[in-house]
């Protein structure tokens, strides 16, 4: 898993804890793709780490995706959201304000949603 997900540690030996937060992060993915889960459930996946780390952790988010792996993403990253989502749903207060596909032009107005005040493109606001 080390040499799979590229997780630099200068032996295999180390404690996870020893680890900079980006190799820690890269194990965590390593460990629970490597059995190719149906779903993957990631919360905030990119969290106060580097650029390099960032860009190979959602490369391989994508990745399971791409061999037809679902992902719920949850995050506050509108980059991170747009880059990895087939659908976003925008939620205020515990209710979906609206679900949008990646290429609806009303992203556009996604703060809006998330600030409460957009349209509620499903009728009622459906609870979580």
């Amino acid at each position: 898993m080390i040499n799979d997900f590229q997780v630099a540690t200068p032996s295999i030996h180390v404690p996870t804890k020893n680890l900079s937060g980006g190799n820690i992060q890269k194990l965590i993915l390593g460990r629970e793709i490597s059995d190719k889960p149906d779903l993957l459930v990631a919360s905030h996946p990119t969290y106060g780490l580097d650029i390099g780390a960032t860009e190979y952790l959602r490369n391989q988010l994508l990745k399971r995706r791409a061999e037809g792996g679902a992902i719920l993403l949850v995050s506050e990253d509108l980059d991170e959201v747009f880059e990895l989502c087939d659908r976003i749903a925008a939620i205020f207060q515990g209710r979906f304000m609206d679900i949008l596909e990646a290429e609806d032009p009303r992203l556009a107005d996604i703060g809006l949603l998330m600030a409460g005040t957009g349209h509620v493109g499903m009728g009622e606001a459906a609870n979580v």
